[in-house]
């Protein structure tokens, strides 16, 4: 019956099954918090969604909160638990199933948090993972090419995400507040959606009323502006790398301001964050280049990325990623090409590639990357083994100024192959890698 399932899931019966198990999760949802007598619907919960940045706002929120005395709860892709005691999420699964999720609301509020700072999927709206949930706040980073192979059209990931505005809009004690990136083109659908609306954006506008980032200064370990609100301005310095994360952390500063924080506690809490697992981390050994680990995983965050890092390294780009096996596939020749117009060299491997033939995968990649004159075998790879293929992406790189960058799998701590979900950790891997060649070139010397 399990394997029926699950071809019925990852077939062309998908969307029949998905629609077919909309009543199942409603009423999974229903009896959940009836069974625990509807622990979350005191509790003031700020939630985030978006295609990317999600998690690193989730941080960066939590980490401002935290920092101003307040305690918070924090659940995300990478981690959950209160203030300072965070534990590492396992699961592939952002929005954990609702019992799961109750459970550990029930835990937090015996620990009398003030807020949970809540990443939010699509599919847990879709999938009523967050019934019984009070919305105070809801921020929305923006919304791009993801998750078509469960929503099956943009126009029903759209409305996924909209309904946490919704929520938030029909939950009585609540701000009714939106906080919300202009720049998107679909902005607006989610202005519509609720009451109150704080928007911010990175494009010049006289709109006193839009927070506006100046004075930008990008580096490659962190970026400083003037965030100008009506007659507040924020002098911020915010430590996760990339023109993203100054949007990620505006959407941060407007959920603290909003809360009434004061400028001096925004800018020191906003500081305070010195990385998110898995997002921009830089890896150093000693090596003579330099390794970057990021969770990217969708066209539009490759685009954010590599235009962000090619200005700012001198040398070659070396990069390594694959695509979701069994998941939207219309984006992968779109990550090749996206990849190929800035890197140099394109290290194509496994990345959760299921029961999915790993090399179809790769060669999908490899299609869009030969779209900007890229060769396989010259300057695309191959390599389906992922622990072979970042040992040979870290060999590409020969002069200090060249950068090697891993994407794909960032803080997950398991892979999923045919055969299972197995151990695995990139971060560590990849510095027993690297101390390997530092030693062994330390040896020849």
């Amino acid at each position: 019956m399990k394997k029926i399932l699950k071809k019925l899931r990852s077939g062309i019966f998908s969307n029949l099954y998905n629609k077919l198990a909309l009543p199942k999760h409603f009423v999974t949802g229903y009896l959940a918090n009836k069974k625990r007598d509807y622990p979350a619907k005191d509790l003031k919960i700020i939630g985030v969604t978006g295609t990317n940045g999600k998690t690193s706002t989730c941080f960066l929120i939590h980490t401002l909160l935290k920092e101003a005395g307040l305690s918070v709860g924090l659940m995300t892709t990478v981690a959950y638990g209160v203030n300072d005691k965070l534990k590492p999420q396992i699961a592939h699964m952002t929005t954990q199933p609702i019992g799961v999720l109750l459970d550990r609301i029930t835990e937090m509020k015996k620990q009398k948090i003030d807020y949970l700072v809540l990443e939010v999927t699509s599919h847990a709206l879709a999938q009523y993972r967050i019934q019984g949930l009070s919305i105070d706040i809801a921020v929305f980073t923006n919304i791009t090419h993801e998750h078509l192979d469960y929503h099956r059209t943009f126009n029903n990931y759209l409305k996924a995400k909209l309904k946490l505005f919704k929520i938030a809009n029909q939950t009585s004690k609540g701000r009714r507040l939106g906080i919300i990136n202009i720049d998107d083109e679909h902005a607006l659908a989610f202005v519509n959606a609720i009451e109150n609306v704080v928007a911010y954006s990175r494009n010049n506008t006289s709109n006193k009323t839009i927070a506006r980032a100046t004075k930008v200064k990008l580096t490659p370990k962190n970026s400083s502006y003037t965030l100008a609100i009506e007659n507040d301005n924020y002098d911020i310095v915010c430590n996760l790398p990339g023109s993203f994360n100054i949007e990620n952390s505006m959407a941060a500063i407007l959920v603290g301001r909003a809360l009434g924080l004061k400028r001096k506690q925004i800018e020191t809490g906003i500081q305070s964050l010195k990385a998110v697992e898995g997002r921009m981390n830089s890896i150093d050994m000693g090596q003579d280049f330099s390794v970057i680990i990021d969770f990217a995983h969708t066209p539009d965050s490759f685009e954010k990325l590599f235009k962000d890092l090619r200005p700012l390294v001198k040398g070659k780009i070396i990069t390594l990623f694959g695509s979701a096996g069994r998941r939207d596939t219309a984006k992968r020749s779109l990550q090749g090409e996206i990849a190929a117009k800035y890197a140099d060299i394109l290290v194509l491997t496994e990345e959760d590639d299921r029961d999915e033939d790993g090399m179809k995968i790769l060669k999908q990649i490899a299609s869009g990357a030969e779209k900007q004159d890229k060769e396989v075998d010259k300057d695309i790879f191959l390599i389906l083994d992922r622990t072979k293929a970042i040992k040979f992406a870290l060999k590409q790189a020969k002069s200090k100024d060249d950068l090697v960058i891993l994407l794909g799998k960032g803080h997950e701590k398991s892979i999923i192959r045919a055969d299972g979900e197995q151990p695995w950790d990139e971060i560590g891997l990849t510095k027993k890698i690297l101390a390997k060649m530092v030693s062994s070139s330390q040896k020849k010397k």
